[in-house]
């Protein structure tokens, strides 16, 4: 539906309906219905962390299978509203929707995407769609709360061993250190968000365990690595999920959502900068041993950072509520992102930036492809395999150098690690869109009709913001 969404409403085609869906007196009468529905599905598209742009999309879709053909969604990031015209001479219909909750169960979000395909295919009424989305909302969760915090801190754990690249007795110590600390935080972060307090606070909490703990195991000398479990905890706890959605938002053009998004990442960012920097200015006061090549992936060992790298995915996919049949997909994109990023830096020497948006771009490409294999969303299939490309060193790095008082080495890593999460984000969204570059449009052997021949997609026009020298 990006096609039918890009281009402007007087030149839309009208739809083609179902014998049973025809468009009537029922249909316009039926108009608030149809709005409720769309509003309530766009609304769990946009909580799950789905691009404004889909979430448009899908909205347009529903309204189109159902009759509806001058309709206008508009999507911002806790507003979703629709407005339909029933003729040029009649008064516009207007209804809006407030996100206020947002979820992290793409098991749902997979859910609403087959539900809004069946709509758009004509298989399914209004009153069966309501039914259908009452019981998407119903369903629990597929992992209980005692799995997810233990998947956080085996998590934090692989974790370790994709930074440290050893498998050795103080390896395994420094795991199991890992996973209590990241575990403990957890615990803390959903005991204060029962209390209603918000999400910067949760982040605080959550981010003190892993580094108390690194900063004990570096308080004596027997050489165990307390910068690897700080630098663990991180990629628990780095917002990915929102950093991605904002890029994709700003590169398609939603600007105030973007926006607002990168808003958001930075303040969960700086959360975490809080929480850890509390604890590395107590660590440095007490003469704490912190390293700061540990937390560097500088012992180059593929079988294990590759094992790592794999698990790591999997962790983050079941924290991210995947279905459960889609986890060896994840895990395979997040082997591939992981050994690409790898034999380009350390074989063929490229920086870690320009590695990073290599890997994220084939990351998007191959989730992309995973989606339309299986109709559903992307985020699914690209989120959790960007775990093991996060900035957690480098973001590390910058606050262990702010905390020992050098700021000019902290400026470069926290500048280091925006740079890197731009290039994650950009990669990703620009392997999805040469993904799409080689996809069909709907429509009669996958072709559009031009000048009346068929003609592919490629050769075909495809509409998209027009801008030129600034204008």
């Amino acid at each position: 539906m990006r096609t039918l969404l890009r281009t402007p409403m007087s030149e839309r085609p009208a739809s083609e309906r179902a014998p049973h869906l025809a468009k009537s007196e029922s249909v316009a009468r039926n108009v608030p219905r149809i709005f409720d529905l769309t509003l309530r599905i766009g609304e769990l598209l946009l909580a799950s962390g789905e691009a404004a742009e889909d979430v448009e999309a899908a909205m347009l879709g529903v309204t189109h299978a159902y009759g509806l053909d001058r309709c206008e969604p508009q999507v911002t990031f806790t507003l979703i509203s629709i407005s339909y015209q029933p003729s040029l001479v009649e008064a516009p219909v207007t209804s809006a929707r407030v996100v206020r909750r947002r979820t992290s169960d793409y098991t749902r979000l997979a859910a609403v995407y087959r539900l809004v395909a069946d709509i758009t295919g004509g298989n399914v009424t209004v009153n069966d769609a309501y039914r259908r989305l009452a019981a998407i909302r119903r369903n629990r969760h597929p992992y209980p709360a005692w799995v997810l915090s233990l998947t956080a801190g085996l998590l934090a754990g692989a974790a370790t061993f994709l930074v440290g690249g050893r498998v050795d007795a103080k390896a395994w110590l420094v795991f199991v250190n890992a996973v209590v600390a990241a575990i403990i935080g957890d615990r803390l972060a959903s005991l204060v968000a029962g209390r209603g307090l918000p999400e910067f606070y949760q982040f605080v909490l959550a981010a003190m365990p892993a580094a108390t703990f690194g900063i004990i195991l570096s308080l004596n000398s027997s050489g165990l690595r307390g910068s690897v479990v700080v630098t663990g905890g991180l990629f628990a706890l780095l917002p990915g999920r929102a950093l991605v959605a904002a890029v994709q938002d700003g590169l398609t053009g939603f600007y105030i959502t973007a926006a607002a998004r990168l808003l958001e990442v930075v303040y969960l960012v700086a959360g975490i900068v809080i929480g850890v920097m509390l604890i590395l200015y107590a660590g440095v006061s007490f003469d704490a041993q912190l390293r700061p090549s540990e937390s560097l992936v500088g012992n180059y060992n593929p079988p294990v950072q590759l094992v790592a790298a794999m698990l790591l995915t999997l962790f983050f996919a079941m924290l991210l509520q995947a279905s459960r049949r889609t986890l060896a997909l994840v895990t395979l994109n997040g082997g591939i992102g992981w050994t690409v990023y790898g034999v380009l830096v350390y074989n063929g020497g490229v920086s870690p930036i320009v590695a990073t948006g290599i890997a994220a771009g084939v990351v998007g490409l191959f989730g992309q492809l995973m989606a339309r294999y299986r109709y559903a969303s992307a985020l699914p299939y690209v989120t959790a395999a960007l775990g093991p490309l996060m900035p957690g060193s480098a973001l590390y790095l910058g606050m262990l150098a702010f905390a020992q008082g050098q700021p000019s080495p902290g400026l470069v890593s926290i500048s280091k690690a925006a740079a890197l999460a731009m290039a994650l984000a950009v990669g990703v969204n620009l392997g999805g869109e040469v993904a799409r570059l080689f996809m069909k449009v709907p429509g009669p052997s996958g072709g559009i009709e031009v000048a009346g021949r068929l003609v592919p997609y490629l050769t075909g026009p495809r509409r998209a913001a027009k801008r030129t020298r600034g204008f």
